[in-house]
């Protein structure tokens, strides 16, 4: 939760267009739309950012116009399309409600029930984004609201591709994450053969789009795990900003931008990959999805000098410790009066820069989460961490495996639940998502 940003508040983004309204983001490291802790959550993780502009769109797919800021009153007026050269929510800027949830193939499924499944779940995902009933056994949950940007994202997990006789198409990038030693992992809430990931800014919303997945996956799938998260909602601030996580750290003021020249090359798969990539994942990406809890009462026990220390940022504004504003660029060597460093060699921002890691880089794009209290009062809360790149085994695992070696924060994080999923490149007019896979 540091230096590698998420998507904040809303800026422009091709894959986003006003329905009845104006809409806004704030592109950059400072979309404070939806406050999710980066850092924290990489916390562990340590990934680059959330990135929040979108790239644009290539030919057969719909590009939407750019959009300003967006009134309160008109939230469920925004949409963002589902025919597009990357699928949605990768790029979409955070989004106040989330949620994520892992199917596993049902026993005797295979190749043929799963097309028949994705193909259900694109076009009820077309509709939805849309504004548009989910179909006959519609529920009316978001009858009265707009799209509210809501988008719904497809992946496939390791496990998928032996279950459909796939497996000379499974991407070596999927192999399976490295353990790490700040894992405490729950299997029963990790992997899964495929992955769906659920935004809006209207919780309704959001939850119309789950119930209308899990009940288009019929006989074929079986929910796995189902994870819920939030972000700060929009419009709360005067103005656009960087959003904070549950420890109170402004989170993603170092995510990568679209508009980088290297941007599409670090997060997405080439439109024409190499020969150690199947063709299927062109302009794909590879998502690491991490349930990690902040371990709150020993975090707010800290002072606050002591947290920002951990951090390597003012908690004010998320200033470098070294000084400036929030987009200064750190300085690693100075040091104070008594000759220490006034970033501390194990603080979380300096240990997750790209510049400190070979330049790996991933767009995070988290939700936080609570999911109340234990018997003793504490609270299970902290970070659905989220994060996106063209190869997992240069963004994720090197930034990881080094903050294992040292991170200051993580004492106060747990990881408790992990994926790795590929996710295919948008669906063309006409197709559905994974079909290039699935009927190649």
């Amino acid at each position: 939760m540091t230096d590698q940003s998420v998507p904040q508040a809303r800026p422009s983004e091709a894959s986003r267009t006003p329905s009845g309204g104006p809409g806004s983001h704030d592109s950059g490291d400072n979309d404070d739309r939806r406050g999710l802790s980066r850092r924290r959550l990489l916390g562990t993780a340590g990934a680059t950012g959330l990135v929040l502009g979108a790239a644009g769109a290539a030919a057969g797919y719909a590009a939407a116009p750019s959009s300003a800021a967006t009134p309160l009153t008109s939230l469920g007026s925004e949409r963002a399309l589902f025919h597009v050269k990357h699928q949605p929510g990768i790029t979409t800027s955070l989004q106040a409600r989330g949620h994520l949830v892992a199917f596993d193939l049902a026993a005797g499924a295979g190749r043929k029930e799963a097309a028949a499944l994705l193909r259900r779940w694109s076009e009820t995902a077309r509709r939805l984004m849309a504004g548009e009933p989910a179909g006959s056994r519609d529920t009316d949950v978001a009858r009265d609201a707009g799209p509210s940007s809501l988008t719904v994202t497809f992946g496939f997990g390791h496990s998928f591709f032996g279950r459909t006789g796939l497996e000379a198409q499974r991407p070596a990038a999927l192999d399976p994450l490295p353990d790490f030693s700040s894992d405490h992992l729950d299997k029963s809430r990790s992997d899964g053969d495929l992955w769906v990931q659920i935004g809006a800014d209207d919780a309704l919303v959001a939850f119309h789009a789950l119930r209308a997945v899990q009940q288009d996956a019929g006989s074929a799938a079986r929910v796995r795990w189902q994870m819920n998260g939030f972000n700060r909602s929009p419009g709360a601030t005067a103005h656009p900003m960087t959003a904070r996580n549950l420890m109170g750290q402004v989170d993603g003021t170092r995510n990568p931008k679209p508009a980088e020249d290297d941007f599409d090359r670090r997060i997405f798969v080439p439109g024409q990959p190499e020969t150690n990539t199947p063709a299927w994942m062109a302009n794909g990406s590879y998502v690491v999805v991490r349930r990690i809890r902040m371990l709150l009462d020993d975090w707010e026990q800290l002072s606050l000098k002591a947290q920002e220390d951990v951090i390597g940022r003012r908690k004010s504004d998320g200033a470098p410790l070294s000084g400036g504003t929030e987009t200064s660029e750190m300085d690693l060597e100075k040091t104070d009066g008594s000759g220490s460093l006034v970033v501390p060699i194990n603080a979380h921002a300096r240990i997750t820069r790209p510049d400190q890691n070979g330049g790996a880089a991933m767009v995070r794009r988290p939700f936080s989460y609570h999911d109340g209290f234990d018997a003793d009062g504490v609270p299970d809360a902290g970070l659905l961490f989220i994060c996106w790149q063209a190869d997992p085994l240069r963004g994720f695992v090197p930034v990881q495996r080094k903050l294992d070696r040292g991170d200051a924060l993580s004492q106060f994080i747990r990881h408790e639940a992990s994926g790795l999923y590929a996710v295919p490149g948008g669906a063309a007019e006409g197709e559905y998502v994974g079909q290039r896979l699935l009927e190649g």
